[in-house]
């Protein structure tokens, strides 16, 4: 358990990237200047121990502040960047020598506020010139690498933290996607739960209580109701298998078959019909959904006494119309079932609605935009 938490304490610091931290060594390049003060060569050295000291920490704030997104471009910040500007030329200016190495650390300063965009560019080269001429009117030629020093402290402190903060909102962005990766997967599974054990325990109660009606009477009878009741549940756990790994593909005649089976003990006359076109399997797996929930809805809520079931289709599209003679959901407020169903047919493009039927009743009507690679025709059956 205790590796376990420092693994993850490791995880967050690694998340957290590089802080301010990592550019306060670089301090260290002012030390020529505090030993030129401490040998007792500068002029006014009171002068430079106080513009050294206040360089120092203007710069320590700066490198904080450019590491938190919320104060980097603020205007407090680039008035520091300037002050650690104005300071730099000034200190070089004045003394020279050893004191030149601050455009270095200028540099720094630059890129770690700048970071990106347009005004880098801007920012960088006319920089870069006037550090050129300080150092050149300071200590002539042998100023070139504290001039080529500044440019790549500037770009190579934007380009590593620009990448870096490029690479933690790529992180973020990757973890926000495996969240909604998550919750996706979630509301599939929930859907298809509720789907499958609302049909699968309506019939089975409806079954049973077949059985306690017939038992008294006709043992035989009973025990033929008691053998489907046991192949339902066996059907069903396959089913919550399959959608558990996700892999399940209705077909959307055995779906037909279970609603007639449903509706018929539940004392509900079935009617199918079916016509139109072949249908590719996804387009049959989402009607098969919409089949059940219907029959469930009807033998669950409606106290109907009669169920349609009318599937057609032409060219580039299919409907499914399931019409009962009950008396429709509770309050006449459609469940979660036919709500969930409504969001993966519209995700499909197609459109899901449900209400009282105009004869009276409840329906309910799927359309789907679909392929068209053959034709089926069939026969109203009942």
């Amino acid at each position: 358990m205790r590796i376990r938490q420092l693994c993850r304490a490791a995880g967050r610091r690694q998340d957290r990237g590089p802080s301010g931290l990592s550019l306060l060594p670089w301090l260290l390049m002012g030390m020529g200047a505090l030993s030129h003060l401490l040998g007792g060569e500068a002029p006014n050295p009171w002068i430079g121990g106080l513009g050294l000291l206040a360089f120092n920490s203007v710069y320590i704030a700066i490198v904080f502040r450019a590491f938190d997104p919320r104060s980097r471009e603020t205007p407090l910040t680039w008035g520091l960047l300037i002050a650690l500007g104005a300071l730099t030329f000034g200190l070089a200016l004045g003394y020279g020598r050893e004191w030149l190495l601050l455009f270095p650390l200028l540099g720094l300063g630059v890129g770690a506020v700048v970071r990106r965009g347009r005004l880098l560019p801007v920012i960088t080269f006319p920089l870069v010139l006037a550090v050129g001429a300080v150092t050149f009117w300071r200590d002539g030629w042998n100023s070139i690498g504290i001039v080529y020093g500044t440019f790549i402290s500037i770009m190579v402190t934007a380009a590593i933290l620009a990448l870096d903060e490029t690479v933690r909102q790529l992180r973020a962005t990757r973890e926000e996607l495996a969240r909604a990766a998550v919750e996706k997967e979630r509301l599939r599974f929930s859907r298809d739960l509720h789907d499958l054990l609302g049909h699968t325990l309506s019939v089975i109660v409806v079954k049973s209580e077949v059985v306690r009606r017939l038992a008294p009477r006709d043992l035989d009878a009973a025990l033929a109701q008691v053998a489907d009741i046991e192949s339902v549940g066996r059907q069903a756990l396959t089913e919550i298998r399959e959608a558990v790994t996700g892999y399940r593909e209705g077909s959307l005649a055995t779906e037909l078959d279970r609603a007639r089976d449903a509706l018929s003990s539940a004392g509900i006359e079935p009617v199918v019909r079916r016509s139109g076109p072949l249908l590719e399997p996804q387009t049959e797996a989402l009607l098969s959904w919409v089949v059940r929930e219907s029959a469930t809805n009807a033998v669950r809520h409606s106290g109907a006494s009669r169920c349609e079931i009318d599937l057609s289709g032409s060219a580039g599209r299919v409907r499914l119309t399931v019409t009962d003679d009950g008396r429709g959901p509770a309050n006449g407020t459609p469940g979660s079932g036919l709500r969930g169903l409504r969001e993966r047919v519209a995700a499909a493009g197609g459109t899901l609605d449900s209400g009282p039927a105009p004869r009276g009743g409840f329906r309910v009507t799927a359309e789907l935009p679909v392929e068209t690679p053959g034709e089926h025709e069939g026969e109203p059956t009942e």
